[in-house]
């Protein structure tokens, strides 16, 4: 199943357990962080409905967005697909690698970007980036907020970022341990401690810096990067919209089971069991058509079925976290395939899940519930992902769960209304009757570097340029 030995403290968990001293359980296979109090359930009421809920994903992609901001030894590059990357050292850092303990000097070069300011205070930031990371490279992005009060934020590290992890690497990492008493981070997101308080984050910078060995000719090149800031309001249940435009497609997607990894590669959060999170991203580059190589999974036992999902596992794993569900970190490994971009953001409601599903564009949502709360599924989880690939013309949801026996039973039909809640709401009660945590509408979304008119419109229309 999806929930195996918890590795994380998963957000809501932590916040909810502060304010009620609530027991709740965490998950290993994906993080499940969104703004929660204590209260009391309403129960059987519906929230504010979730188009209310203000969502806003801002990106730095363009050469345009790249001439702006500060550089410090950075150069943007134009062509088919801008980026950054270092022209010249401007600094160096020594590194001592928490998860190897191996201590070395680099060479730096940043760019911050310019200030973002959200369009209503918000409670939550998830960053994620695009990127390329030759051997001996790597990234760092941090948050450089404002408060609603005038206050800065710390600078705080969202994450530390490499495609690889050979012995010129540092390990993949979140940092643990960031606060200033208004604020967290929790592995991959921000967070505001106590919305109730007054101080919420009012704008942002991200700050980029980008590493090589010392005399290195190498550098990273970085083609996105950009920031989900969120408000959602404490909700159990959510009304369900209405079926709409995706009613009646669905893509041809991959089916991967993560249930046969069960027992591989344990150095990879225990093996497949949790591994939902790289098995739907698995799920999803390959629809467009991308992949591993038989030469890049040539390390996979050769007698294990799908390997690439093996390989998803070991480079999207985050070695502070223990697991592979950091979300910027299954964005990231996802467009480290050609012409490949990832974003993670919230959406809305099912409406915005059908107008990408019409465009081509498959969802992979966030979510967790009672295995009473979604007829079909059979089993229930603190924390678990899925590839939404369609709708049935009845408007209820076709997605890939990797939860399954074998990759023939991936497809399952889940009713609309019910998938709609578990994956929108932010508070749920646990099967001890304490409050855990929702996603609010957490998913992944990846596409083309250069979509066709009709994805960029799909994409515009949830805020993702």
């Amino acid at each position: 199943m999806t929930d195996n030995a918890p590795r994380r403290a998963v957000l809501t968990a932590a916040l909810a357990v502060a304010a009620s001293a609530a027991t709740v359980s965490a998950a290993s296979a994906a993080p499940a962080p969104a703004g929660a109090s204590g209260a009391a359930p309403h129960r059987g009421g519906a929230g504010p409905a979730p188009d209310d809920a203000p969502v806003d994903y801002h990106g730095w992609t363009s050469y345009p967005d790249w001439l702006f901001g500060a550089h410090r030894g950075t150069l943007p590059v134009p062509g088919r697909r801008p980026g950054v990357r270092i022209a010249r050292a401007t600094g160096t850092f020594d590194y001592t690698d928490p998860h190897t303990g191996a201590t070395a000097t680099w060479e730096s070069a940043s760019w911050t970007s310019p200030v973002r300011r959200v369009p209503h205070p918000a409670t939550e930031l998830i960053s994620s980036w695009n990127a390329d990371t030759p051997a001996g490279t790597w990234i760092q992005v941090e948050l450089l907020g404002t408060y609603t009060d005038g206050a800065a934020t710390p600078a705080y590290v969202m994450g530390r970022w490499t495609a690889g992890d050979g012995p010129d690497d540092i390990r993949r990492t979140s940092v643990d341990g960031q606060s200033d008493g208004t604020s967290s981070i929790w592995t991959d997101t921000f967070s505001i401690d106590d919305a109730s308080a007054g101080r919420l984050l009012a704008s942002y910078r991200l700050r980029l810096t980008l590493f090589r060995k010392p005399g290195s000719r190498l550098t990273p090149t970085v083609w996105r990067l950009g920031a989900m800031a969120s408000t959602i309001p404490d909700r159990y249940t959510v009304p369900a919209s209405v079926p709409g435009a995706g009613a009646g497609h669905e893509l041809p997607v991959p089916r991967y089971s993560q249930d046969i990894h069960k027992g591989q590669y344990p150095q990879y959060d225990n093996g497949g069991e949790a591994w939902c999170s790289p098995t739907s991203s698995t799920m999803a580059v390959e629809y467009w058509g991308r992949g591993p190589t038989a030469a890049q999974t040539a390390w996979v036992d050769p007698s294990y079925a799908d390997p690439q999902v093996d390989h998803g596992a070991r480079y999207t794993y985050d070695y502070q976290y223990e697991g592979c569900g950091n979300w910027p970190f299954n964005a990231a490994y996802a467009a480290t395939y050609r012409d490949l971009q990832g974003v993670i953001t919230r959406l809305r409601s099912l409406n915005d899940v059908e107008r990408l599903i019409r465009a081509g564009i498959p969802v992979i949502t966030s979510q967790s519930f009672l295995a009473g709360e979604l007829d079909g599924a059979g089993y229930g989880t603190s924390g678990h992902l899925m590839c939404v690939v369609g709708f049935t013309p009845e408007g209820d949801v076709v997605a890939n769960d990797p939860a399954s026996a074998s990759d023939d039973v991936v497809r399952h039909v889940y009713k609309r209304a019910q998938f709609e809640t578990i994956w929108l709401r932010t508070k749920r009660i646990n099967a001890s009757g304490g409050i855990s945590g929702g996603t609010g509408g957490v998913c992944y979304l990846y596409f083309p570097a250069e979509p066709s008119p009709g994805q960029r419109r799909a994409l515009a229309s949830v805020g993702v340029v």
